[in-house]
């Protein structure tokens, strides 16, 4: 007998729910962060010169907390989805965690090297994982069924 789509899965539906689990933890482990550095009153992160660095903090914070949330929906919704091909599974699965850890670090990361009030060059992961992102959705929303 051959086993069920669902349970074959299984393995990546744990994966991916324990990727957006530790993600959350890391993600709002960082807005803890930005917070004490805002309640403490850190100059390199408050002061009207250092705004660019505050606001792609907070973007990479939000994108990845966000992006956590996204990867935890798809993998309970694995076993539900009307049409879930393994071989697309996994890609999906690998392009949403990939596009969920560039994203947010190319917020950080332009954050860190600021150059005349613009990010620094760690801002070019943002559009890669953008695009990573869209691919595994549009996957992930093929798998769905068709849209009514």
């Amino acid at each position: 007998m051959k086993p069920s789509p669902s349970a074959d899965l299984e393995p990546l539906r744990r994966r991916q729910l324990s990727a957006g689990w530790w993600s959350l933890l890391v993600f709002l482990l960082l807005g803890i962060a930005l917070e004490a550095l805002h309640g403490l009153k850190v100059g390199a992160y408050l002061t009207p010169s250092n705004s660019t660095r505050r606001l792609l903090w907070t973007l990479a914070h939000a994108h990845g907390t966000l992006l956590a949330l996204v990867q935890i929906a798809f993998a309970l919704s694995l076993p539900v989805l009307p049409r879930p091909d393994g071989d697309t599974a996994k890609l999906a699965s690998r392009l949403l965690q990939t596009s969920a850890g560039l994203i947010p670090a190319g917020f950080f990361l332009g954050g860190i090297w600021i150059q005349g009030g613009d990010p620094g060059i760690g801002i070019v992961l943002v559009p890669v994982g953008a695009l990573m992102l869209v691919v595994s959705i549009g996957l992930i929303a093929r798998a769905s069924g068709p849209a009514k």
